[in-house]
């Protein structure tokens, strides 16, 4: 009976010394999360800064469709500029994503493909991925005007014709966090932590 007693003991004494240790982990991710603030898309950008005029530009799709890239919507959506590239193996692992995202957010924005290179790279690309229900521009002008440097790149033109979100894309959270940006009325998601830390 002693045996049973001294037992319960150490096991109770285990219990509560296990329950001091899980609150104070549960405490210490908390301040962690505080401390390592959500990623966004990073925006490297010489040539565009948010808020002001997206240039705007007319050019011919890859299936000789003529698109209007930037300026006031005529249909009051957002447009979502997305680069890639046949050999970018990011854009490959990131495009279900990109369809998947543009197809639930498809009441507020459109979705424009581009990139530059040869044509015929790009067709057989398009066909591979299933990219043929959006406008894929293959145009040089559209990458320097908009100062894309580094892919994947994405840049999130507002209703209005401007400049709402942009930045290198390297997963879901990324593309994600241009639509919060967008949302939120905030140059990044990094804008946005600073104001609010403050």
């Amino acid at each position: 009976m002693e045996l049973l007693i001294i037992s319960n003991i150490i096991l109770w004494i285990l219990v509560v010394t296990m329950a001091v240790v899980i609150f104070a982990l549960t405490r210490q991710i908390g301040v962690l999360f505080e401390r390592v603030a959500p990623a966004g898309a990073l925006a490297v950008n010489q040539n565009l800064k948010v808020g002001q005029e997206a240039p705007e530009l007319s050019l011919q799709t890859i299936d000789n469709q003529l698109v209007k890239v930037g300026g006031k919507a005529e249909d009051d959506k957002s447009q979502l500029l997305f680069w890639v590239s046949p050999d970018c193996p990011v854009c490959k692992t990131l495009l279900p994503a990109l369809k998947s995202a543009a197809k639930a957010e498809s009441d507020w924005i459109s979705l424009r493909l581009a990139s530059d290179g040869m044509e015929l790279d790009h067709k057989g690309y398009i066909e591979q991925y299933g990219l043929q229900e959006h406008p894929y521009v293959v145009s040089e002008l559209l990458g320097k005007t908009y100062g894309v440097a580094k892919l994947p790149y994405a840049v999130v033109i507002d209703e209005q014709g401007k400049v709402a979100s942009m930045g290198i894309i390297n997963s879901r959270e990324h593309l994600e966090s241009l639509f919060e940006a967008k949302e939120r009325k905030v140059a990044s998601i990094q804008d946005f932590m600073q104001k609010r830390a403050q």
